[in-house]
């Protein structure tokens, strides 16, 4: 009976040493954080930087070798569409393009001298024809004045000689042209062919270029968003591509402390799915208005202002994960004090 007497009040004297101590435990605790003023502990989840990728052409999707969860490196392949169509387009502009290069290699070169020496021959002989058909009429129309030949004869002849001039004229006109060369106008006109088809072609081969959606950053596959056979059309989700390489960090600064909180100020973070590891990371945004969160405590219908930051964090060992929660501790120390060179 003494002892459990003896017991109880021993109790009793813990407990009143409790109360009594309260306030200085309270007090230890305060002068603790207070020892380390340019440090503010933050808590929050890792995100990542993340691409949603899409093809710039429509067409069926023919090969869709990734899942969700795969590791792509930087250039990887992630889907290709049936390219049927677009190497028809590349190779009919490329035909066109030939047969542009050629018709201004025509033109450039202009006619060949054999081709001259025969439009000067035509030309010759219509000169001759010319001459003969311009005597032929003198001596009807002199007959005519004389009653010699009838009316319909001298007709005859004079519309002979109008033939005879109007196919002279012509001839004289191919000559000189293919005496002259091309004309600058129509080289002009061939060169502008040549760079419309050109164009045309690069186009073309651009568009077979889209028909291969390439990973753009080395990643992991969050989302496919497409299957295998589906016909997409330009900007329709494939997948979602996350950079693990490079996460970071979003969290809140009291209104408070958001003064002394400068970008690039240091920070070290600790991620709960990762125990015992410490990241380096850098703040990278601090936003400019600050936002409505919920307060600390049980009730979360309570809101206070507060800025939300961006934290950078380097993942080369892809340890860190979208979704883990967080804690960061940010100097809040000036460079010099921190002994951070400029």
């Amino acid at each position: 009976m003494q002892d459990v007497k003896a017991a109880r009040l021993t109790t009793i004297a813990a407990i009143t040493l409790l109360v009594a101590a309260g306030p200085n435990l309270v007090a230890c605790r305060y002068l603790r954080r207070s020892a380390h003023p340019d440090v503010l502990p933050l808590s929050g989840r890792i995100e990542t930087h993340e691409s949603v990728l899409s093809f710039q052409v429509s067409g069926r999707i023919a090969d869709l070798p990734v899942d969700e969860g795969k590791w792509l490196e930087q250039d990887a392949i992630v889907a290709r569409l049936d390219d049927t169509d677009y190497r028809q387009r590349e190779a009919n502009d490329a035909a066109a393009l030939r047969l542009a290069q050629a018709q201004l290699t025509l033109a450039l070169a202009g006619p060949r001298p054999e081709e001259i020496e025969a439009d000067r021959h035509a030309m010759l002989n219509l000169k001759a024809q010319l001459d003969q058909d311009r005597t032929d009429y003198s001596r009807i129309q002199t007959l005519y004045q004389n009653s010699t030949v009838s009316q319909e004869e001298r007709d005859q002849a004079e519309t002979s000689l109008k033939r005879a001039d109007a196919a002279y004229n012509q001839a004289r006109q191919v000559y000189l042209e293919a005496k002259a060369g091309t004309r600058k106008e129509d080289i002009a006109i061939g060169r502008a062919t040549v760079n419309q088809a050109s164009e045309a072609l690069e186009y073309a081969r651009i568009q077979l270029a889209h028909t291969i959606l390439r990973a753009p950053f080395a990643g992991v596959v969050l989302v496919r968003k497409a299957e295998l056979g589906e016909v997409v059309a330009p900007g329709a989700p494939i997948i979602t591509l996350a950079d693990l390489d490079h996460v970071w960090m979003r969290a809140y600064v009291p209104t408070t402390e958001i003064a002394r909180l400068r970008m690039d100020s240091l920070a070290t973070l600790r991620a709960n799915g990762s125990p015992g590891r410490l990241y380096r990371g850098r703040v990278a945004f601090i936003a400019e208005q600050a936002e409505s969160v919920p307060a600390d405590g049980a009730d979360r219908e309570e809101f206070t202002p507060a800025y939300r930051i961006k934290i950078d964090v380097d993942n080369p060992r892809h340890e860190l994960k979208p979704g883990m929660p967080a804690e960061v501790e940010i100097n809040l120390a000036p460079r010099a004090r921190a002994g951070i060179a400029n």
